[in-house]
């Protein structure tokens, strides 16, 4: 029997769904988008809100993250975050390619984006932004990620994760072990227009000091700009940007 989430889980899923919402958003949407009930949602945003974790705006009723979580994401950057590190090389290669470029953070089974800069190409793609969080398998990110993790790690991902309702069957196991066997031979990953048509992207992964594949730089664009021809030279940037970041994890 499937435990029901608990209070930690239920702020966490808050939590994450404000990260997601720039311009701020409803308690009825958050009670959505969490499957927490709304009532419930109401009596944790205000709780949130008295620690300066979550902030109601007074004009519009609309809730935000809070000061405070700044404050803690600001102390934990010390430890988990090459964001600083990463802007230059996200600057190269959305100069150097044309494309959109961007840099990722895994976080559990999801990847999000931190950092994002349009090459000067005038059609772009925008799947990603800045926060946009998907899980594992999915973006060319999450493909990369998931494919330099250990064996066992990825049999307990595919254990736990059912990506075909959300995501389609093009996100069945099969076809996502497919993409993680050629993102393995290249080192760098392929999205070829499967969460949406049109919009390609490549991925490679960074890694910290213990070999781990903790974030990932992807560009993005559209079809005609990721041609068969085209992907060596934009994958052996990738891995070179990846590989200058992952020793300086």
């Amino acid at each position: 029997m499937e435990r029901a989430p608990g209070v930690v889980e239920k702020v966490a899923a808050l939590l994450r769904a404000l990260s997601q919402r720039e311009g701020g958003t409803t308690t009825t949407d958050l009670s959505h988008a969490t499957s927490v009930p709304r009532a419930t949602t109401h009596r944790l945003l205000e709780s949130l809100a008295a620690e300066g974790l979550a902030d109601r705006d007074p004009a519009t009723g609309r809730w935000h993250l809070g000061p405070e979580t700044y404050v803690l994401g600001m102390a934990a950057a010390t430890r988990y975050d090459l964001t600083n590190e990463a802007r230059a090389s996200v600057h190269r290669l959305a100069k150097e390619t044309g494309e959109s470029a961007f840099f990722s953070v895994r976080r559990g089974d999801e990847t999000v984006v931190l950092l994002r800069e349009d090459g000067d190409f005038p059609i772009r793609s925008y799947v990603l932004y800045e926060s946009a969080r998907f899980p594992l398998g999915v973006v060319s990110a999450g493909i990369a990620i998931l494919a330099h993790l250990p064996d066992r790690d990825i049999d307990a991902f595919f254990a736990r994760a059912d990506l075909i309702g959300a995501w389609g069957s093009q996100h069945s196991e099969t076809e996502i072990r497919k993409r993680l066997a050629a993102t393995r031979r290249t080192g760098w990953s392929l999205n070829p227009g499967h969460v949406v048509e049109g919009s390609w992207g490549m991925a490679a992964a960074v890694f910290d000091k213990a070999g781990r594949p903790e974030w990932a730089l992807t560009l993005t664009g559209v079809e005609q700009r990721f041609r068969k021809e085209r992907q060596p030279g934009l994958g052996r940037l990738l891995l070179e940007e990846a590989h200058r970041l992952s020793r300086l994890a």
